[in-house]
C-alpha cells in the first residue's frame, strides 16, 4: 500500500474515534474511489494515482458547490465545501507560478528538448494553467510534436516538429499530416 493511502486509512480511524461523521463519510467516499480504482484496473495505487483521485473528487465538489450556490441550496454547498476541505488536506502542497517555471527550465536545460514536464516527480504540486504557460515561456513559441510515454509523465520528451518536418523532407516523406501543420 502506498504511503498516503496508509495515511487516508489512519486518518479514517481517528475520525471513527472521534465520531466525527463528517470527516469519517469523506475520508470513506475517497477510501472507496481508490478501492474501485483498484478494483477497476487491478493495480496497486500509488500516491501519485491517489492524488489524482483526490483531484477528481475535488473537481466534483467544487462544481457542486457552483450548482448549489446558483441553486440557492447553502445548506447542500456548505456540506459540499466541508468536504472539500477534508479532501484538500491529502493534496501535496502546490508550487507557485515561478516554482513550476523553474522547474520547466531545468528539465528543459537537461533534457535539451523545447518542451517536457515532470508529471510522476511532482504530479499534484502545479496545476495545469501554470505547467501550459511555462512550457510555453520555455520553448520560445516552437512547436513540438507527439510525446513519448505517458501523458503528463516527465520522462516525455517532445521532439520539435521543425525538426522531425526536416527530417522527413530529406528522406523524401512529406506525408503524415506535417504539411497541414506549418502550412508547407
Amino acid at each position: 500500500m502506498s504511503s498516503l493511502k496508509d495515511q487516508i486509512t489512519e486518518d479514517m480511524k481517528t475520525a471513527m474515534r472521534a465520531k466525527d461523521a463528517e470527516r469519517l463519510g469523506t475520508i470513506r467516499l475517497l477510501l472507496a474511489a481508490c478501492k474501485q480504482k483498484e478494483v477497476d484496473e487491478r493495480v496497486e495505487l500509488d500516491d501519485a494515482m491517489v492524488v489524482a483521485i483526490v483531484d477528481k473528487l475535488i473537481k466534483q465538489r467544487k462544481d457542486s458547490i457552483e450548482a448549489f450556490t446558483k441553486a440557492q441550496r447553502m445548506d447542500l454547498a456548505d456540506k459540499e465545501s466541508s468536504e472539500l476541505k477534508v479532501l484538500q488536506a491529502y493534496l501535496p502542497q502546490r508550487m507557485s507560478a515561478d516554482e513550476v517555471l523553474a522547474e520547466v527550465k531545468a528539465i528543459v536545460a537537461e533534457l535539451g528538448a523545447t518542451r517536457s514536464w515532470c508529471g510522476s516527480q511532482r504530479y499534484g504540486q502545479g496545476d495545469g494553467r501554470r505547467q501550459g504557460q511555462a512550457g510555453r515561456q520555455s520553448r520560445n513559441g516552437h512547436r513540438v510534436s507527439r510525446c513519448q510515454g505517458r501523458a503528463g509523465g516527465l520522462k516525455r520528451v517532445c521532439l520539435p516538429l521543425n525538426a522531425q518536418w526536416q527530417r522527413r523532407k530529406a528522406a523524401g516523406r512529406e506525408d503524415g499530416g506535417l504539411r497541414r501543420l506549418f502550412g508547407h
